[in-house]
C-alpha cells in the first residue's frame, strides 16, 4: 500500500531548506518589517478568497490531526446511510415475489416463529435470513419488521464506502481522492437498488469487497499476525458467502484454489496459508449445517439449481443461450459502471500476463475477473427460459462485484497516465461494442418481442432515458459517453482535474440512484401494494390466522401473504379435493364463474365453513370457520 507522510515544516513553507533560519522578529514576536495591522500570510483579495484560503489552510490543519481521517470516514458512513434509509422511507412490505417473500419466511423460523410455507418451493441458503431474524424478533407486525429489515440493509450496504476507501488506498490514491471516489462506489446504482428489498444483493456488494480486500492483505508483504487474520478474514467472507446464496459457491471455490496454490507455491507464510484454510472449512461447516436444519424444517424438495446449471452448460440446444447470456450479463455489468468497471476488467486481464504489476494485485484481479466471468456463465446457465427479455443482460448476478470493479477502475483512472489510460479505455469500449453486438445478433428479434421487465433492467433503462423497452446501443453509446467524458477530463486537465471529476461523478451517481428509485422502485412497490397489506386489510386476515390459499388463487398474493400473516402459518393446496388442516382458520378461494353464487366454488365444504366475504374485482373469497 502506497504511504502518504505527513509535509515536513519545509514543505509547507513553500520548499525552503530545513535548516533555513527564521526571520528575525520584534518584541511581541512578530517578523521585524511587517505591519502590525495584518497577520501573518494573511491575503490581500476579495472576502471570497480570503475566506476560500481560510478554509484550504484551515483543512490543512485539520487533516493532520490523528482523528480527522476516522472522524471524516464516520460522517461519510452515516451520510450514505441516511441516504438509503431516506430513500427506503416508504417502503414497508415485500414486492419482488417469491424472493423477498422465501427470506422472510426463513428469517422467522430463525428468529423462532412457526414454520409456513415457503414461497419459492426450495430451501434456499439462509445466511442473509439469518442476518435480518432479529427484526423479526423485535417487530410485532410485518410493517414494522419490514422497515427494521431496510435499516439493517442500509447498515451494510453503506459500509461499502469504507471498505472502498481502503481500497483505494491500497491501490495508491491520496486520502481525499480515495474518500472522494470512495463516496462515488458507495452511491452506485446497483450498490443501492438492491438494498431496497429483501434480498442477499443487499449485503453481497460489501462482503465480496471485504473477501477480497482480505486476500490482498493476506498476498500482501507484512507482519505474519496481519496476513494470518488477513488469510481468516477471507475464508470466513467466502463460507458466509456461501451460505448467503448460491454464487457463494463459486467464492469459495476460487478461495479454495487460491489458497492451495499460493501454499504450493510458498508466495505466502504457510501458517498463514493454513489459517485460512482452516476458516474457509469451518464457513463452509457452518453453512451446511444451517443449510441443514433449514431443511429439516421444512417438507420440500432440495434445490437443483446444480441441475440447471449442468443442463444449461451440456446441452447443445442451450449452449448458444447459454453463450449469449453470459455475453450479455458482462456487457450490462460494463454499462452499469459507466465504463469505469470495466477499466479494471480490461486491466486486470492484462495484469495477470503482466509482470508489471505486483504479484498481490495481479492475484486478486485475476480472482475479480475470474468470478465475473463463472457468475456470468453460472447465472446464464441456470436462468430458465421463461421469455423475459431481462434474462439476456440480466443485472443483478454480477451487481456484487461491481464496488469492487469500480475501485479498480477509479484507481486506473486516477495512476494511469494519459496514454495508457487512452489505450484501456478504447479497448473497454472496443469490449463493450463487440458484446452488445453479440447478445443483437444472436437473440434478434427476441429482444423486442419477449416480455420487458423493468425491475430486471434499471440501470440499463435509466441510461438510454427509456423505461419501457430495452435500447442497447442507446444504452451503449450513453456508458461510453460517461467513460469518455471522464477520460478526456483527466486527460486534458491532469491530476489537478480529478478532485472535480470524483465530484462530478458522485453528484451523477446520486442523481441516478434517487432517479432510480422514483422509476423503478416506488412504482414496483405501488403496483405490489394491493396484492400486500392492501388484501391482507380487505380480507380481514389477522397476524395469528392460519390460512389456506387454493392453488389457483394469483401466486403473488399468495407468496406475499407468507409474511403478512405475520404469527399464523400458511398452506397452499386445494380444498375441493385436499383435506383442509385441522388448525385452519382461514380459506381463501377464487370465485367460480360469473352469475353463481360464491359457495359453488367448493360446493362439498364441511358445513362449519362459510364464505365472510367476497370481491368480485379482485376475484377472491374469504371462508371462516363457524
Amino acid at each position: 500500500m502506497q504511504q502518504h507522510s505527513a509535509p515536513t515544516t519545509s514543505e509547507r513553507s513553500g520548499g525552503a531548506p530545513a535548516t533555513t533560519a527564521p526571520p528575525p522578529t520584534t518584541g511581541v514576536g512578530r517578523p521585524a518589517g511587517r505591519p502590525a495591522g495584518r497577520p501573518t500570510g494573511s491575503p490581500t483579495g476579495s472576502p471570497t478568497d480570503r475566506l476560500a484560503g481560510w478554509v484550504v489552510r484551515r483543512f490543512g490543519e485539520l487533516r493532520l490531526r490523528p482523528w480527522f481521517w476516522p472522524a471524516a470516514l464516520s460522517a461519510g458512513y452515516v451520510a450514505e446511510l441516511l441516504f438509503r434509509l431516506v430513500l427506503a422511507r416508504h417502503l414497508s412490505y415485500p414486492s419482488v415475489h417469491p424472493d423477498e417473500d422465501s427470506y422472510l419466511v426463513l428469517a422467522r423460523v430463525l428468529a423462532g416463529g412457526q414454520t409456513t410455507e415457503i414461497p419459492v418451493g426450495v430451501v434456499i441458503p439462509g445466511g442473509y435470513p439469518l442476518l435480518i431474524s432479529p427484526a423479526l424478533r423485535l417487530a410485532d407486525d410485518p410493517v414494522t419488521a419490514y422497515h427494521l429489515i431496510m435499516g439493517i440493509n442500509a447498515l451494510v450496504s453503506a459500509l461499502v464506502f469504507p471498505l472502498a476507501y481502503v481500497a483505494l488506498r491500497r491501490l495508491g490514491l491520496r486520502r481525499q481522492l480515495a474518500y472522494v471516489f470512495g463516496a462515488v462506489t458507495a452511491l452506485l446504482p446497483p450498490v443501492v437498488f438492491y438494498s431496497q428489498f429483501v434480498l442477499t444483493d443487499a449485503v453481497l456488494p460489501a462482503l465480496i469487497l471485504a473477501w477480497l480486500l482480505c486476500l490482498h492483505g493476506w498476498l500482501a508483504d507484512g507482519p505474519l499476525r496481519r496476513r494470518a487474520w488477513h488469510a481468516v478474514g477471507a475464508g470466513a467472507a467466502a463460507g458466509y458467502a456461501m451460505a448467503t446464496h448460491d454464487r457463494g459457491g463459486v467464492v469459495v471455490a476460487l478461495t479454495a484454489v487460491v489458497f492451495v496454490g499460493v501454499l504450493l507455491l510458498r508466495w505466502a507464510p504457510w501458517r498463514a496459508t493454513v489459517a485460512g484454510l482452516g476458516a474457509l472449512g469451518l464457513g463452509v461447516l457452518g453453512a451446511e449445517l444451517l443449510a441443514a436444519w433449514l431443511h429439516a424444517q421444512f417438507t420440500v424438495h432440495n434445490s437443483d439449481v446444480g441441475g440447471f446449471l449442468w443442463r444449461g452448460l451440456t446441452d447443445p440446444e442451450a449452449a448458444q443461450r447459454t453463450l449469449t447470456r453470459t455475453a450479455g450479463q458482462i456487457w450490462c455489468f460494463i454499462v452499469s459502471t459507466w465504463g469505469i468497471g470495466g477499466l479494471a476488467v480490461t486491466v486486470c486481464l492484462f495484469a495477470v500476463f503482466s509482470r508489471r504489476f505486483p504479484r498481490p494485485l495481479r492475484i486478486t484481479g485475476g480472482v475479480l475477473v475470474a468470478l465475473l466471468l463463472g457468475t456470468a456463465l453460472a447465472s446464464a446457465a441456470a436462468l430458465p427460459d421463461d421469455g423475459r427479455i431481462d434474462n439476456w443482460v440480466y443485472a443483478r448476478y454480477t451487481s456484487y462485484l461491481v464496488p469492487a470493479a469500480f475501485v479498480t477502475g477509479s484507481a486506473v483512472l486516477v495512476r494511469f497516465g494519459r496514454r495508457a489510460l487512452g489505450r484501456t479505455a478504447a479497448a473497454t469500449a472496443a469490449l463493450t461494442l463487440v458484446l452488445a453486438e453479440l447478445v443483437v445478433m444472436s437473440a434478434g428479434s427476441k429482444l423486442r418481442t419477449q416480455v420487458f421487465v423493468l425491475w430486471g433492467m434499471p440501470d440499463v433503462s435509466f441510461l438510454s432515458t427509456d423505461w419501457g423497452r430495452l435500447a442497447m446501443f442507446r444504452t451503449t453509446a450513453a456508458a461510453l459517453v460517461i467513460l469518455g467524458a471522464v477520460v478526456l477530463m483527466r486527460a486534458a486537465g491532469g491530476r489537478p482535474v480529478l478532485w472535480a471529476v470524483g465530484l462530478s461523478l458522485a453528484l451523477f451517481a446520486a442523481f441516478a440512484t434517487t432517479t432510480i428509485t422514483a422509476q423503478v422502485t416506488q412504482p414496483h412497490a405501488k403496483w405490489r401494494k394491493a396484492q400486500a397489506t392492501g388484501f391482507t386489510r380487505a380480507a380481514g386476515l389477522k397476524p395469528d390466522d392460519n390460512v389456506v390459499f387454493a392453488w389457483d388463487i394469483d401466486w403473488s398474493l399468495r407468496a406475499t401473504q407468507a409474511f403478512e400473516v405475520y404469527r399464523g402459518r400458511i398452506w397452499s393446496l386445494d380444498p375441493r379435493w385436499q383435506p383442509v388442516p385441522a388448525e385452519a382458520t382461514v380459506v381463501v378461494t377464487p370465485l367460480p364463474a360469473p352469475g353463481q353464487q360464491p359457495e359453488e366454488y367448493w360446493p362439498g365444504h364441511p358445513a362449519d365453513w362459510y364464505v365472510e366475504r367476497a370481491d368480485t374485482q379482485q376475484n377472491w373469497a374469504v371462508w371462516h370457520r363457524r
